[in-house]
């Protein structure tokens, strides 16, 4: 690895021999003006859509450039990697279109949807290898493998390759806009996106700002930012699978340091809200990730009015069978669905009498479960009320004490919420 800032950062020269690597490989994914958000911001609010990229991720650009790379400076006998997403399916993609064997470790645990993606785009060029239960027991496995077998570990972000392949897409957002925007919002995950973006915009339209956006529950570059080094995050909430790193990388880190204007994080239930309303609004299907940026707007609401701004929507691999738990995670972010531990009497026609004295009229009861039954009199019980206007909600609790029911708010208990919900 190289020692210094200067001689990790990508230049301009190296983003625009990876553009050659990619034009006639990749999709040139589409700059769109997206007149809901615009209006709902008093901005000029323009989608880079990498959602419509060829495996619905901008990560192809990165694997192919880097593969690509490679095998220009000498036979290559293969090459590895890790991943339960996006950069498998890069990766795959990239060893099918140049011929090159290929070995995905993923853990054990993947989907099967996912690994049958990373065989369709991977074809008979790959070797899927399930391994583990966790991401990093795949990638451990994976490093293992690649010192054992000579094949070339593919990193998923922290290489200057994979930076510059990344960093195509601002080359593709200032050749696709008139004027060069007022602001860019980028997810950060290991920091891949963000540091080659930023490397290609800050060396063409410096007096743009562009903006690092982190989930709540796993801020890894915001940490080390922090503490002015690379640190690993203790424990990260894995929910938005796209971006939750525990560990930035190094190279990523020092680029980022440099050129970012901002790095924020979003609640991982706002990011929800943003995944249905992208949907609903707009037919979008968006991962996690891919909402990130625009679920950072609402922060920089008053900075934005007037401006021209860019959200790169940076995939679209959202498994339908999360759905429920995307609405679910909206529901509680914005205010209308809430659990609660309730002391019951343990008899006939308490919960009716629940229902009566403490339900509201627009208020449904969507879970109701005794979590220890006994030969008390009373026992607790999981309540999950869901309401129909946020408002309703302080009424709710003062029916609720006033009835003399003993309750526990879970939604404000992280701890309790996560045993329990």
């Amino acid at each position: 690895m190289n020692n210094g800032e200067d001689q990790v950062k990508v230049s301009l020269e190296e983003i625009v021999q990876a553009h050659m690597h990619l034009k006639d490989v990749i999709s040139h994914t589409p700059l769109q003006y997206n007149r809901v958000l615009s209006e709902r911001y008093g901005a000029n609010v323009y989608l880079k859509r990498e959602d419509l990229q060829i495996v619905r991720s901008f990560k192809i650009r990165g694997a192919y450039h880097m593969i690509r790379s490679l095998s220009e400076n000498g036979p290559l006998s293969g090459v590895i990697c890790a991943s339960a997403g996006n950069h498998a399916q890069g990766v795959a993609y990239s060893c099918q279109a140049l011929g090159i064997p290929g070995k995905i470790f993923m853990p054990s645990t993947t989907p099967n949807q996912k690994v049958k993606q990373v065989q369709f785009f991977g074809g008979s060029s790959v070797e899927i290898i399930l391994k583990g239960d966790t991401f990093d027991d795949a990638y451990n496995e994976a490093i293992a493998e690649s010192e054992a077998s000579g094949y070339t570990f593919v990193h998923p972000f922290d290489d200057r390759m994979i930076i510059a392949g990344n960093g195509t897409v601002g080359l593709e957002i200032l050749n696709d806009i008139e004027q060069a925007p007022q602001y860019i919002f980028v997810t950060v995950g290991g920091g891949g996106l963000a540091a080659g973006v930023s490397s290609y915009v800050k060396s063409i339209a410096p007096q743009t700002a562009v903006i690092g956006v982190e989930p709540e529950g796993a801020a890894s570059l915001r940490y080390s930012l922090d503490h002015d080094q690379v640190l690993t995050l203790p424990q990260i909430d894995k929910f938005v699978d796209g971006a939750a790193v525990k560990r930035v990388g190094e190279q990523t880190f020092a680029i980022c340091k440099e050129l970012l204007d901002d790095v924020i994080h979003v609640n991982e239930g706002q990011v929800c809200t943003t995944m249905l309303d992208l949907y609903n609004e707009n037919a979008i299907v968006a991962e996690p990730a891919g909402a990130l940026p625009i679920a950072a707007l609402e922060q920089y609401r008053e900075h934005i009015q007037g401006k021209t701004v860019v959200c790169v929507v940076s995939g679209g691999n959202n498994d339908v069978d999360r759905m429920q738990e995307i609405k679910e995670r909206s529901l509680i972010y914005e205010g209308y669905k809430h659990y609660f531990m309730v002391s019951f009497p343990q008899r006939a026609g308490a919960l009716r009498e629940f229902l009566v004295q403490v339900l509201g009229p627009n208020d449904d009861i969507t879970r109701f479960e005794y979590v220890k039954k006994s030969n008390k009199e009373n026992g607790p019980a999981l309540v999950g009320i869901e309401l129909k206007y946020r408002e309703d909600y302080a009424a709710l609790i003062e029916r609720m004490n006033s009835r003399g029911y003993p309750v526990v708010e879970l939604n404000k208990d992280p701890v309790l919420f996560n045993i329990l919900i």
